[in-house]
């Protein structure tokens, strides 16, 4: 979208939040010039005179005397701190991110069948589809109403893909898998593929053939090239608004509960179950055959190897320092085991000279 008027973009939130698509607890309101022409969004110290800006956290309000945004979302409480003209509401970093759906320039698709897309004549293809080229939907395929495949895109047999799905640059997703609806998956994402399942026989790697699916909740989010491997037996399941950065592992039987975050490089070994509202911090490891409990968060670079049964923030590793003393931390680790004998011999020396002490 090209250009909107501040009344105009307040006219399509209020609608949104009168539908009960926006949570939000009060209408937005215009305050100042309302036939202002935004025509795009920007950061605070970026913003030009036609485009709108947000302040999320009043930690930054000083900046809203040198901003050069023509406009601002802003909190009633922070109003007052911006001469320009504002939409006042109660969540300016929700709406900010809402509004950048109506002004991305690349939101809108053409809704045909590419030519040199290959698709099954018992494929299932719904209303308002977008099939880009060379895009591949085998038998028995399922793609809801307003689906985008957007290019090299390959849908195996007897996949269900939801309504409104967007799959990005060749994107895979293998046989039988389920994909809920408005779920979003980008560029080099494959769903499905062979978990890593072998059993050893005489020294040798003999496959388990993975006779399981990949079941995928409604509005989730996949990053680029992630990989999220089919179950052995059950279904690997991603809940219901899961968001899951670029490049993370997700092993067979794995099961993610409704709105966690994994970012990025995380890796989760196979049948391990993690609970709904945690985060994983970029970079993350969880063995495999685990139960983590909802709420948790663990920040980024653990090794997590058993179980986590109450709601919190953990953590491994140590702190970075300067090398040469991490070098000095990392000897003197290597020597905690003699350390705490030595600490305990001298614990029990000292009890002998009290004792000696006491009976003089």
């Amino acid at each position: 979208m090209s250009s909107l008027t501040l009344g105009e973009i307040v006219k399509h939130l209020n609608q949104r939040i009168a539908e009960g698509a926006f949570p939000l607890s009060t209408l937005a309101v215009v305050s100042g010039d309302e036939n202002l022409v935004i025509t795009g969004l920007a950061s605070l110290s970026q913003a030009g005179p036609t485009q709108l800006s947000f302040l999320a956290n009043s930690q930054y309000r000083g900046q809203l005397q040198t901003t050069g945004a023509g406009a601002m979302i802003l909190t009633e409480a922070d109003r007052e701190a911006f001469a320009g003209s504002a939409i006042v509401v109660s969540d300016p970093y929700y709406v900010f991110a809402q509004l950048t759906h109506l002004f991305d320039p690349f939101n809108a698709v053409e809704v045909a069948i590419h030519p040199t897309a290959v698709i099954s004549p018992l494929a299932t293809i719904g209303e308002n589809v977008s099939i880009g080229p060379f895009v591949v939907v085998e038998d028995h395929a399922q793609i809801g109403d307003g689906a985008v495949l957007i290019s090299s895109v390959h849908v195996g047999r007897s996949c269900v893909i939801g309504a409104k799905c967007w799959l990005g640059h060749g994107v895979t997703i293998h046989h039988g898998c389920i994909l809920g609806q408005r779920t979003r998956i980008h560029a080099g994402a494959v769903i499905g593929a062979e978990g890593f399942g072998f059993a050893t026989a005489e020294g040798r790697w003999h496959r388990i053939v993975q006779l399981g699916r990949v079941v995928i909740g409604d509005d989730v989010r996949i990053g680029a090239n992630t990989t999220i491997d089919r179950g052995a037996l059950d279904d690997t399941i991603i809940a219901d608004g899961v968001i899951i950065d670029n490049q993370v592992q997700i092993a067979h039987n794995v099961k993610i509960g409704a709105h966690t975050a994994l970012a990025a490089g995380t890796g989760v070994a196979g049948s391990t179950t993690i609970g709904s509202h945690c985060i994983l911090g970029g970079l993350v490891g969880v063995a495999g055959h685990l139960e983590i409990t909802d709420r948790v968060h663990i920040t980024a670079m653990s090794m997590i190897t058993r179980s986590i049964k109450e709601s919190g923030s953990y953590s491994s590793g140590s702190a970075f320092e300067k090398t040469a003393d991490w070098r000095k931390s990392a000897v003197r680790v290597r020597h905690l085991g003699e350390m705490a004998a030595q600490i305990k011999g001298l614990q029990l020396a000292l009890e002998r000279l009290e004792l000696q002490l006491g009976n003089q």
